[in-house]
């Protein structure tokens, strides 16, 4: 998880009067410039901003320039053993193998960063067990607005933390604590402080382990977050058995334009229970519902409302056992979504031999721009309506076919695709079958 610190100079060192660090500190709002323009400074003069905007009891207040040059000689250092550069009104120290040292540094230096609002501390182990030294710093740093916490083996300790603190930054819009199994059990000590009116936009908790309780609550938490755009809750296995309460939730979300469930343990039943909350996302942009595989079958009755999110531009059912009955009804309602630019149907073997009206009316998806279709145990029939269909897809950037034998030898249907496509840029035929003839129609 650790990396290199590479170490490189920095015009900061030579001229710490003009350096980004500097430049960070000022930050760019007319309001801070006009409530220090009586706070004139020169060279012989300290400086009082960094005075003003550092409590005595967090840091020492600087009494004169050498001492506000020298902070922000030990923040560009900081930055430099990191290999990171000075970004304004952003820390960014993802992946960069922070050591217990490294967290109290920065620690010390989130007095000097009042106009911060973005912190990436995310795939850095140590920051495990030591949250608590930040989230007690959260009050000098109200302007965040991005806080992310991936993969840092946060533990129930941090996690209590964190709740606590997040009242401070009002400001915030992206959460993002994805790949910490503590969080599972413990989502409300998190959330709890997110009240009506909270402006967050983007909650993503991947793989967090969380359990069916931690679901029940997020449905009762949705109708508050009125601003939610992105909900990412893939990889969480028990959530399924609490669908009823998040969709419930969803029906309140009326700004949600990504909704990620890929791998939560969806049933059959789940496709009809989300599909009663579809005709209230009317702004959805994207929905993942793929690697479900006992999701199989619950499109047969259940795919109505889907026609409904009129604005979807990706849909991925990639490993979801769809049957023939569920093509037949999903035959009825994609080729309606004519925003549509990225279909994943992979890894569905059993619509090798009943995708064949499907797949030809997907040439009334005139924005496509994504087919993935791999591993779909194609049958000659249904390749074929596939190679006329390719032909009207004239913005199709990707093409993804491997693993279906049947192309092997007929490689020859989609040579029209092939010669008039003006923006085709990816064709993958992995394990194909290919034959020489084949190959030979490839190098023209």
């Amino acid at each position: 998880m650790s990396q290199t610190r590479k170490k490189t100079s920095s015009e900061g060192e030579t001229k710490p009067q003009t350096s980004s660090v500097n430049k960070f500190l000022r930050g760019s709002k007319a309001e801070s410039r006009k409530e220090n323009n009586d706070l004139k400074t020169t060279d012989s003069q300290p400086t009082n901003w960094i005075q003003k905007t550092a409590p005595s009891e967090t840091a020492k207040p600087l009494s004169s320039e050498m001492e506000l040059r020298s902070s922000m000689e030990k923040y560009e250092q900081f930055l430099q053993k990191l290999g990171k550069k000075a970004v304004n009104k952003c820390l960014d120290l993802n992946n960069c193998g922070l050591t217990t040292a490294d967290m109290k540094e920065m620690v010390a230096l989130l007095p000097f960063l009042p106009d911060l609002e973005e912190l990436d501390i995310s795939w850095n182990d140590f920051v495990g067990g030591t949250l608590h030294s930040i989230t007690q710093q959260m009050h000098l740093v109200s302007k965040l607005k991005i806080l992310r916490l991936g993969s840092c083996r946060l533990t129930t300790d941090d996690v209590q933390a964190l709740g606590e603190a997040l009242e401070m930054i009002p400001e915030l819009v992206e959460l993002n604590l994805s790949w910490n199994s503590k969080v599972g059990g413990n989502l409300p000590l998190i959330l709890q402080k997110f009240q009506k009116g909270s402006k967050i936009q983007m909650l993503k908790l991947v793989d967090c382990t969380l359990t069916s309780e931690d679901g029940t609550f997020l449905g009762q938490l949705l109708p508050m977050l009125q601003s939610l755009e992105v909900l990412d809750l893939s990889i969480n296995r028990d959530i399924g058995g609490s669908l009823n309460s998040i969709a419930q939730g969803l029906k309140s979300s009326s700004n949600l334009k990504v909704l990620k469930l890929h791998s939560c343990g969806l049933s059959q039943k789940s496709v009809k229970i989300l599909d009663a909350a579809f005709r209230y996302l009317a702004e959805l942009r994207k929905l993942d519902l793929s690697c479900n595989k006992d999701l199989g079958g619950g499109f047969e009755d259940s795919s109505a409302q889907l026609v409904m999110l009129k604005h979807l531009q990706v849909l991925d059912l990639h490993q979801c056992s769809l049957t023939a009955d569920d093509v037949m009804s999903l035959t009825q309602v994609i080729p309606l979504l004519s925003n549509l630019q990225e279909l994943d149907l992979s890894a569905n073997k059993k619509m090798g031999n009943s995708s064949e009206n499907l797949l030809s009316r997907l040439r009334f998806l005139p924005a496509l721009k994504s087919l993935v279709i791999n591993n779909c145990a194609l049958e000659s029939e249904t390749f074929t309506a596939l190679a006329e269909t390719s032909v009207h897809l004239s913005a199709l950037e990707v093409f993804n076919l491997s693993w279906n034998k049947c192309v092997g030898g007929n490689l020859k249907l989609l040579l029209e695709t092939l010669k008039l496509s003006m923006s085709l840029r990816v064709l993958r035929l992995s394990s194909c079958s290919l034959v020489t003839e084949d190959v030979v129609l490839l190098e023209r």
